[in-house]
């Protein structure tokens, strides 16, 4: 029986199978716990980006401080090209492996030497003693020995000087540091290096006189001598610092009894013998 209005309508359609309609009643539970679930995936998103930026901070940080540090510890290579600064373009291909491998290198031409050793002798001092190398080819080979003792009179000798075929200054003076001499004693430059009055330090010469494929002209241009010479550097740069010593803990002060009056009896202390 069908009856107007859409109360009696909606019943009769009900009547032939269908559910009745009951999707509000169920859709406000869902609604409130998909919500909540939201507000807690909300509240947790946000807490893992506030944690995200400040990692990220804490990075950045690390990360810039990295340089300074560098080269705090690892100290500074300093190679000296020769003559006319055209002829000892190894000095500048050695420096850029030994930058690769971040051990911080530059190159200059041989007469800044005594400029050289006073901006290294600076630098050395502002970072905490950190070590000096000088690599010298041909005539920087020369003037790497004259600012290796330039710098021990200034108080801040070398820890390692490397020389390629030095020419004209062959005797080592009143230095200090590590000294390997690559050379030859055929090629008409080339000399060995010996040690003079006032010299400290350890002189290794190493003829390569057997080694037909190098001369003069390219000896500081040879790969296999720069892999030794960057190894010879980083047993230097890559030394830890040494911690500092603890200070000594002071000596106890010595007790000092007052002395007592003629005819008079100390004042027993507490919990002692009467």
């Amino acid at each position: 029986m069908m009856q107007s209005g859409h109360g009696v309508v909606k019943n009769a359609a009900c009547s032939r199978g269908c559910a009745p309609d009951n999707r509000s009643a169920v859709a406000r539970p869902d609604f409130w716990r998909q919500n909540s679930v939201t507000i807690k995936d909300g509240a947790i998103m946000k807490s893992g980006l506030r944690f995200a930026k400040a990692l990220l901070a804490a990075l950045i940080v690390i990360c810039a401080a990295q340089p300074a540090l560098a080269q705090q510890n690892r100290g500074h290579v300093y190679l000296l090209r020769g003559l006319a600064n055209v002829f000892s373009l190894g000095m500048d291909d050695l420096a850029a492996k030994m930058n690769g491998r971040g051990i911080v290198a530059t190159v200059h031409e041989y007469g800044q030497w005594q400029q050289l050793a006073d901006a290294a002798a600076a630098e050395s001092r502002a970072t905490g003693n950190s070590p000096i190398v000088i690599v010298g080819h041909s005539l920087g080979a020369d003037a790497a020995i004259e600012m290796a003792e330039r710098l021990t009179a200034l108080g801040v000798p070398p820890k390692l000087v490397v020389t390629f075929d030095p020419v004209g200054v062959t005797q080592v003076g009143r230095a200090q540091g590590y000294f390997v001499n690559y050379y030859q004693s055929t090629n008409g430059y080339g000399k060995r290096l010996t040690a003079g009055s006032g010299f400290r330090g350890n002189i290794v010469n190493r003829n390569l006189d057997a080694i037909g494929s190098i001369d003069h002209f390219n000896i500081e241009k040879s790969p296999r001598l720069h892999d030794e010479v960057i190894t010879q550097v980083r047993s230097i740069t890559n030394k830890p610092k040494p911690k500092p010593k603890p200070a000594a803990p002071a000596a106890p002060a010595a007790p000092t009894a007052e002395p007592s009056s003629p005819g008079t009896q100390a004042a027993a202390k507490p919990g002692a013998p009467g």
